[in-house]
């Protein structure tokens, strides 16, 4: 089922959108610190943007397991200049945050879209913030906050509970005000999931059931934690975060061809090469998006 919904102000590139990440953080678990520097950071996601990727995923606080909290006046000055820097050179940039202040700060500053882990609950004036400007939303499940959700681990079927905990979620974001054409899912891979559940493998197997809430999908599998562990060697070692994009370009490509409206990857242009496969292999070559549809970069479709 593909979604009739479109989310304001974002591409529209007849496939798979790809969103590329810029933490701007010192303990992201795959690349903490890489881009902590805000010229770097900076750099960085224009790089992304001129690789392929439709939009840029900006985030100042770790999500990573077990990661500690950053006050809301770090995490905003940790954004700002990268947000406002990377949308003065058009490229269309998603703020990647739990809290109300701070994408209020960001859609000011020019990200049209807001990407909450939380689907709304960290921050109770969340749904207010996206009502009131109509940003486009990702909407994500969870179950609690890093130091804590994979306690909360615990499902009797994961596949059901995830799609019921999502639709609870978007029935309240609706009933506070959000408009349905706003709204993105996310099943939220990793969070509250344990590799040695499957429970990823399980969503990602039964996209169709998610499909069915009617609305756009955002897959985030890249360099996670469950391949590293299908990837483990013979002694059990699970295979080192970055060394996983060639199955997270797999992933892109699978997850593009059963119907995604993006992906979010840390590694852009092998995936970006993926989701234009994954098109023209899905509608016999009428979908032929040849070059780069970055913004800053050469032509698009």
């Amino acid at each position: 089922m593909t979604s009739t919904y479109k989310p304001p102000g974002l591409p529209e590139r007849g496939r798979c959108l790809v969103m590329g990440v810029v933490n701007v953080t010192p303990d992201s678990f795959s690349d903490g610190g890489a881009w902590f520097d805000t010229g770097r950071a900076i750099e960085h996601g224009l790089s992304l943007a001129e690789l392929g990727a439709d939009i840029i995923d900006v985030g100042g606080e770790s999500t990573r397991p077990g990661a500690q909290r950053v006050s809301r006046d770090e995490e905003i000055r940790r954004i700002g200049p990268v947000v406002t820097e990377l949308a003065r050179h058009g490229v269309p940039v998603s703020i990647d945050t739990m809290r109300a202040e701070v994408a209020e700060h960001a859609v000011d500053a020019g990200a049209v879209l807001v990407n909450d882990v939380s689907g709304g609950l960290a921050d109770p004036s969340m749904a207010r913030l996206v009502a009131r400007t109509g940003v486009a939303y990702v909407l994500m499940h969870w179950r609690g906050h890093s130091h804590e959700m994979q306690n909360r681990a615990v499902y009797a079927d994961v596949v059901k509970e995830v799609h019921d905990e999502l639709r609870e979620r978007l029935e309240s974001m609706v009933d506070e005000g959000v408009e349905p054409h706003q709204i993105v899912l996310d099943p939220g891979l990793g969070f509250a999931k344990r590799p040695e559940e499957a429970h990823n493998w399980a969503l990602l197997s039964h996209l169709d059931t998610f499909h069915a809430l009617g609305y756009p999908l955002l897959v985030a599998g890249s360099r996670k934690r469950f391949l590293g562990r299908l990837l483990s060697d013979a002694e059990g070692n699970d295979r080192e975060f970055a060394e996983c994009d060639d199955a997270t370009v797999a992933l892109t490509t699978l997850s593009a061809d059963r119907g995604a409206w993006c992906v979010r990857v840390h590694n852009v242009r092998p995936n970006a090469d993926a989701v234009r496969v994954a098109a023209a292999w899905r509608t016999g070559g009428a979908q032929l998006d040849q070059g780069r549809a970055g913004p800053i970069g050469r032509s698009g479709p």
